[in-house]
């Protein structure tokens, strides 16, 4: 049986997704999101242009195309509660509802939800609704804190003292934003890093684990992005960890799929490998972007086969990855995040890429080519038996491609950068 599998948003984590589907043996794709994503339009069969937050507009492309499961990519879209309304339609969606997608949306309810379960890796915190209150326990905090808005901030919320600003930056950045609950928690020291799980029916499968680069700027300057880039190993560990650390890790994702058993799609787990093993920064309820980049591409297991054996209550398939390392790295208008100055033309393609991955993510695609907007604009990604081998093919696809109107971290999966996690590590461990 030919599966029709619905793709809900437009960027570069939905256009790996695209890519998934379309390497399937029996699959049909059609996708929609608010943006027309070039790499998405070309693989699909139809496209329709919605708003990923419209459940009912989501629903009718669905039902108009005959779709038989759906993928759902962005946290916003899972927030509006699309992946019910699909449910409730008879598509089967692969993420989770709004009630499970808490442990992303309300990160509130995610570390109250850690507590009463008792999941490892919680951090010591405080939920203030009050911004004075919060001011204050941020100006008395003996240490450094980690400032995070209840809701969904795209990954730009966050303000940690210490690190980005100081205490009392961070207290007026508490009573001066629009903000209605904060969440304070104890700055985590160590080296961060992502496992994505899919899940369904109490069942999970790991992935390799990534490391992100959020800093605007090489040497992790500047200020917060959506991501510049990622990279993973040949093996399931990154170069900084030991197999016992990613098993650490693992096994907080157990826990959480134990006390979650209506969870189904991806569960993202972020973690600070500090002194003491990982610590949960964060939950996800979506692939990670570029994240997701990192994961795909070497996944061997049929994505659509893992898709149906969730919705066929079946054992999950075991997964098996291509035995490769990954670098991902994105290109972004000048200026970016704080000021982005958009209409640059993207002088790259997936043939001119070489040996890299092209995904694009938020382009305009007009009749004389392709245009940067103002988020991120396109990745590449090389893939080689190690990181720097992957990133040199990275590098070799971006120099064909040009800077002008467009910034990339080089940075992110060289030699050097890679050895200073290694360092760092080390001396948290005492080592």
């Amino acid at each position: 049986m030919t599966e029709t599998v619905l793709l809900v948003g437009g960027g570069g984590r939905e256009h790996a997704i695209a890519r998934a589907v379309d390497d399937s043996a029996d699959a049909e794709l059609y996708a929609c999101a608010s943006n027309r994503n070039p790499g998405i339009t070309d693989l699909a069969e139809g496209f329709e242009e919605v708003d990923e937050t419209d459940p009912d507009a989501i629903v009718e492309f669905a039902e108009s195309v005959g779709a038989t499961l759906a993928a759902i990519g962005p946290e916003s879209a899972l927030n509006a509660g699309v992946a019910d309304a699909l449910d409730d339609a008879g598509v089967y969606a692969f993420g989770p509802r709004e009630a499970e997608a808490r442990i992303e949306t309300d990160k509130a309810f995610q570390r109250e939800f850690m507590l009463d379960h008792a999941i490892p890796g919680c951090p010591d915190f405080e939920v203030f609704e009050d911004g004075e209150a919060a001011a204050d326990y941020i100006r008395n905090y003996d240490g450094d804190l980690a400032i995070k808005p209840r809701g969904l901030t795209g990954g730009k919320g966050v303000r940690v003292t210490g690190d980005q600003i100081t205490k009392e930056e961070g207290a007026e950045y508490v009573l001066e934003s629009d903000y209605d609950t904060y969440v304070l928690e104890e700055r985590l020291v160590g080296e961060e890093f992502t496992v994505q799980a899919f899940v369904a029916d109490g069942q999970y499968r790991v992935s390799p684990a990534v490391q992100d680069h959020k800093r605007a700027y090489e040497g992790d300057e500047g200020p917060n992005t959506g991501g510049m880039g990622s990279y993973s190993d040949a093996t399931f560990e990154l170069p900084f960890m030991t197999e016992g650390d990613y098993t650490d890790a693992v096994e907080i994702i157990d826990a959480v799929v134990e006390a979650m058993p209506d969870y189904k799609g991806i569960l993202y787990g972020q973690f600070m490998l500090t002194s003491e093993g990982p610590k949960v920064v964060e939950f996800n309820a979506r692939f990670g972007d570029p994240e997701a980049m990192n994961t795909l591409p070497v996944l061997e297991t049929d994505f659509v086969e893992l898709l149906v054996a969730a919705r066929e209550g079946e054992e999950l398939p075991e997964l098996t990855f291509s035995n490769q390392a990954t670098v991902c790295k994105y290109a972004v208008p000048e200026g970016y995040p704080t000021d982005p100055e958009a209409g640059a033309k993207v002088n790259i393609d997936p043939e001119s890429a070489g040996e890299a991955l092209l995904f694009y993510a938020s382009v305009d695609a007009r009749d004389d080519g392709v245009y940067t907007t103002t988020s991120r604009s396109f990745a590449v990604v090389g893939l080689a038996e190690t990181i720097t081998g992957a990133e040199a093919i990275a590098e070799e696809a971006l120099a064909k491609a040009g800077e002008e109107g467009l910034r990339v971290r080089h940075d992110i999966g060289k030699a050097e950068l890679l050895q200073q996690r290694i360092d760092h590590m080390n001396e948290i461990r005492g080592e």
